[in-house]
Order: structure tokens, then sequence, then C-alpha cells
């Protein structure tokens, strides 16, 4: 039987986390949420490479995890709420992961959402 594609799927630049998503990025998520863990953070920011070792992820997710290409984690299955963990270890903020993943500076991406954001599907 084929799964029938919802409207939230068809929003550019959207990953909708669903279960097949939350699949996909199982592994990332639990990774990020490690970083809840003082012991953990030392470990990470000690050895980043040898700390992603301890966890199952696909090549292109541990690639963007050590390039912080925010976007990409979010298309490898990663969410929002636990890949801003490695953000917050990062001492970002949630603005500049925003400017990155739309290609604007920080300071952009926060004018446009004090404009009120950007139009989805125009």
């Amino acid at each position: 039987m084929a799964t029938k594609r919802l409207p939230q799927h068809d929003i550019p630049g959207t990953y909708v986390f669903d279960g097949a998503h939350h699949r996909k990025g199982y592994a990332l998520n639990m990774m990020c949420m490690t970083l809840n863990v003082p012991e953990n953070r030392d470990a990470f920011r000690a050895d980043e490479e040898a700390y992603l070792d301890k966890f199952d992820l696909t090549p292109e997710q541990r690639r963007s995890v050590l390039e912080r290409d925010w976007l990409e984690m979010l298309r490898l299955g990663g969410n929002i709420y636990y890949t801003f963990k490695i953000a917050a270890f990062d001492g970002v903020s949630m603005q500049h992961v925003g400017g990155q993943m739309s290609g604007i500076t920080e300071d952009e991406f926060t004018q446009m959402m004090i404009n009120g954001g950007r139009n989805s599907f125009g």
C-alpha cells in the first residue's frame, strides 16, 4: 500500500519530523541528547571524532556534525530540538543557526524574524 504524501512534505526547505524521519535520524538525535551530561560534553570537546565513533551514525550524519551543517543534520533525520544541543555546546544562538540554514547572516535572520519571517510558499 502506498503512503499518502501530506501537504506539509511539499513546503520548500522543510523536513517533516514524522515516523520515517525519526527512524532515519535516531542515532544522530540520541548522540545529541548525550550532550546533556557534562562528562559527555567534556569528551566531545576533547575529541569530537572519537566521541562520534560511539554512535551508529551514517558517514553523512557524522560529516554534518563535524562541519556543523545544521540544515544537512535536519535533512538526515535530525530534529532541531536535539541538534540545537550541538549549537548550545558551541555557544551559538538559534538565530545564528537559522541564518546559516537560510544562507544569510545572524543579524539578517534576526531582522527577518522581527519583520514577520519569510513566505514559505512564495
